[in-house]
Protein backbone atom coordinates (compact mmCIF):
# COMPACT_ATOMS: atom_id res chain seq x y z
CA UNK A 1 0.00 0.00 0.00
CA UNK A 2 1.76 3.19 -1.11
CA UNK A 3 0.55 7.05 0.81
CA UNK A 4 -0.32 9.33 -1.60
CA UNK A 5 0.39 13.13 -0.82
CA UNK A 6 -2.52 15.70 -1.55
CA UNK A 7 -0.88 19.48 -1.96
CA UNK A 8 -3.73 22.29 -2.40
CA UNK A 9 -3.40 24.03 -6.11
CA UNK A 10 -2.01 27.57 -5.09
CA UNK A 11 -4.30 29.37 -7.16
CA UNK A 12 -7.32 28.06 -4.87
CA UNK A 13 -5.56 28.31 -1.60
CA UNK A 14 -4.06 32.31 -2.33
CA UNK A 15 -8.07 32.92 -3.59
CA UNK A 16 -9.02 31.57 -0.41
CA UNK A 17 -6.66 33.28 1.59
CA UNK A 18 -7.71 37.01 -0.26
CA UNK A 19 -11.42 36.15 0.74
CA UNK A 20 -10.46 35.39 4.37
CA UNK A 21 -8.44 38.48 4.58
CA UNK A 22 -9.52 41.32 2.02
CA UNK A 23 -6.25 43.79 3.24
CA UNK A 24 -3.84 40.27 1.92
CA UNK A 25 -4.73 41.34 -1.46
CA UNK A 26 -3.51 45.10 -1.37
CA UNK A 27 -0.26 45.77 -2.58
CA UNK A 28 2.12 48.66 -0.63
CA UNK A 29 0.36 51.61 -3.07
CA UNK A 30 -3.10 50.70 -1.90
CA UNK A 31 -2.22 50.33 1.50
CA UNK A 32 -0.39 53.68 1.23
CA UNK A 33 -3.43 55.45 -0.42
CA UNK A 34 -5.44 54.45 2.54
CA UNK A 35 -3.50 55.14 5.10
CA UNK A 36 -3.20 58.60 3.69
CA UNK A 37 -6.94 58.80 3.09
CA UNK A 38 -7.56 58.02 6.99
CA UNK A 39 -5.43 60.89 7.65
CA UNK A 40 -7.08 63.02 5.61
CA UNK A 41 -9.58 62.16 2.90
CA UNK A 42 -9.84 65.58 1.90
CA UNK A 43 -6.92 65.56 0.46
CA UNK A 44 -6.63 66.52 -3.62
CA UNK A 45 -6.12 63.60 -5.84
CA UNK A 46 -3.24 65.26 -7.31
CA UNK A 47 -1.62 65.49 -3.72
CA UNK A 48 -2.48 61.99 -2.98
CA UNK A 49 -1.12 60.90 -6.47
CA UNK A 50 2.29 62.31 -5.05
CA UNK A 51 2.45 61.20 -1.50
CA UNK A 52 2.11 57.55 -3.12
CA UNK A 53 4.24 57.85 -6.34
CA UNK A 54 2.01 57.62 -8.85
CA UNK A 55 0.26 59.35 -11.24
CA UNK A 56 -3.14 61.09 -11.07
CA UNK A 57 -5.21 59.27 -13.24
CA UNK A 58 -3.74 55.90 -12.08
CA UNK A 59 -4.58 57.09 -7.89
CA UNK A 60 -7.59 57.53 -9.13
CA UNK A 61 -8.61 54.34 -10.42
CA UNK A 62 -7.10 52.91 -7.49
CA UNK A 63 -8.91 54.91 -5.30
CA UNK A 64 -12.05 54.06 -6.89
CA UNK A 65 -11.47 50.44 -7.08
CA UNK A 66 -10.71 50.64 -3.38
CA UNK A 67 -14.58 52.50 -2.87
CA UNK A 68 -15.89 49.30 -5.23
CA UNK A 69 -14.40 46.94 -3.68
CA UNK A 70 -16.20 47.94 -0.64
CA UNK A 71 -12.77 48.42 1.34
CA UNK A 72 -13.93 52.56 1.63
CA UNK A 73 -17.44 52.76 2.50
CA UNK A 74 -17.32 56.88 3.16
CA UNK A 75 -15.61 60.08 3.34
CA UNK A 76 -16.78 61.98 6.17
CA UNK A 77 -15.47 65.10 8.04
CA UNK A 78 -14.67 64.11 12.09
CA UNK A 79 -16.25 66.42 13.93
CA UNK A 80 -15.07 67.85 17.42
CA UNK A 81 -17.72 66.61 20.16
CA UNK A 82 -16.34 69.27 22.40
CA UNK A 83 -16.71 72.19 20.10
CA UNK A 84 -20.27 70.52 19.01
CA UNK A 85 -21.29 71.08 22.61
CA UNK A 86 -21.76 67.12 23.44
CA UNK A 87 -17.89 66.77 25.52
CA UNK A 88 -19.58 64.16 27.80
CA UNK A 89 -19.43 60.54 26.39
CA UNK A 90 -21.35 57.95 28.11
CA UNK A 91 -20.62 54.27 27.51
CA UNK A 92 -24.37 52.37 28.37
CA UNK A 93 -24.40 48.53 28.67
CA UNK A 94 -28.48 47.27 28.05
CA UNK A 95 -30.01 43.99 29.06
CA UNK A 96 -33.31 43.29 27.90
CA UNK A 97 -36.27 41.24 29.23
CA UNK A 98 -36.32 38.52 26.37
CA UNK A 99 -33.72 37.44 24.25
CA UNK A 100 -36.46 37.33 21.16
CA UNK A 101 -35.59 38.16 18.00
CA UNK A 102 -38.68 40.03 18.20
CA UNK A 103 -36.97 41.87 21.09
CA UNK A 104 -34.40 42.17 19.79
CA UNK A 105 -35.32 43.88 16.60
CA UNK A 106 -37.93 46.56 18.06
CA UNK A 107 -34.48 47.29 20.41
CA UNK A 108 -32.26 48.47 17.52
CA UNK A 109 -35.05 49.84 15.73
CA UNK A 110 -35.68 52.09 18.58
CA UNK A 111 -31.68 53.05 19.64
CA UNK A 112 -31.29 54.11 16.25
CA UNK A 113 -33.94 57.15 17.36
CA UNK A 114 -31.92 57.73 20.41
CA UNK A 115 -30.25 61.77 20.41
CA UNK A 116 -26.54 61.65 20.64
CA UNK A 117 -26.04 57.87 19.76
CA UNK A 118 -22.72 57.45 18.23
CA UNK A 119 -22.70 53.58 18.23
CA UNK A 120 -25.03 50.50 19.16
CA UNK A 121 -23.36 46.75 19.03
CA UNK A 122 -25.02 43.26 20.34
CA UNK A 123 -22.34 42.14 22.62
CA UNK A 124 -22.07 38.65 24.54
CA UNK A 125 -22.03 38.25 28.44
CA UNK A 126 -23.64 40.21 31.48
CA UNK A 127 -25.00 42.86 28.42
CA UNK A 128 -26.84 42.39 25.25
CA UNK A 129 -26.31 45.92 24.12
CA UNK A 130 -23.40 48.47 24.31
CA UNK A 131 -24.04 51.62 23.10
CA UNK A 132 -21.68 54.91 22.81
CA UNK A 133 -24.16 57.97 23.78
CA UNK A 134 -22.89 61.60 23.45
CA UNK A 135 -24.06 64.82 25.40
CA UNK A 136 -23.05 68.01 26.72
CA UNK A 137 -23.27 67.33 29.96
CA UNK A 138 -24.50 65.55 32.91
CA UNK A 139 -27.74 66.86 33.25
CA UNK A 140 -28.66 66.51 29.26
CA UNK A 141 -27.47 62.92 30.15
CA UNK A 142 -29.90 62.43 32.67
CA UNK A 143 -32.97 63.81 31.09
CA UNK A 144 -32.29 61.79 28.16
CA UNK A 145 -31.88 58.63 30.50
CA UNK A 146 -35.17 59.17 32.43
CA UNK A 147 -37.20 60.58 29.30
CA UNK A 148 -36.04 58.02 26.85
CA UNK A 149 -33.70 55.37 27.69
CA UNK A 150 -35.47 53.85 30.44
CA UNK A 151 -38.39 53.21 27.92
CA UNK A 152 -36.38 51.62 24.60
CA UNK A 153 -38.80 48.70 24.09
CA UNK A 154 -37.53 45.31 25.99
CA UNK A 155 -35.50 47.16 28.31
CA UNK A 156 -34.97 45.13 31.87
CA UNK A 157 -31.62 47.29 33.09
CA UNK A 158 -29.33 50.07 31.80
CA UNK A 159 -26.02 50.31 33.73
CA UNK A 160 -24.33 53.96 32.38
CA UNK A 161 -20.60 54.67 32.60
CA UNK A 162 -19.38 58.16 32.54
CA UNK A 163 -16.23 58.37 30.58
CA UNK A 164 -13.55 60.37 32.53
CA UNK A 165 -10.88 60.57 30.11
CA UNK A 166 -10.85 59.14 26.63
CA UNK A 167 -7.78 57.72 26.43
CA UNK A 168 -7.69 56.56 22.86
CA UNK A 169 -10.67 57.27 20.16
CA UNK A 170 -9.90 56.60 17.02
CA UNK A 171 -11.15 56.10 13.31
CA UNK A 172 -7.79 54.96 11.66
CA UNK A 173 -7.92 51.18 10.56
CA UNK A 174 -4.76 49.27 10.96
CA UNK A 175 -3.13 48.23 7.65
Amino acid sequence: MSATKVRSAPAASAAAQSQADPLQSLDRIDRAILRQLQTDASISNVALAAKVKLSAPACLRRVERLKESGLIRGVVALIDPKAAGAGMLVIIGVVLDRSTPESFADFEKAAQKVPGCMECHVVTGEFDYFMTIRTRDSDSFNRLHAEQLLYLPGVRQIRSFMVLKEILSTTKFPL
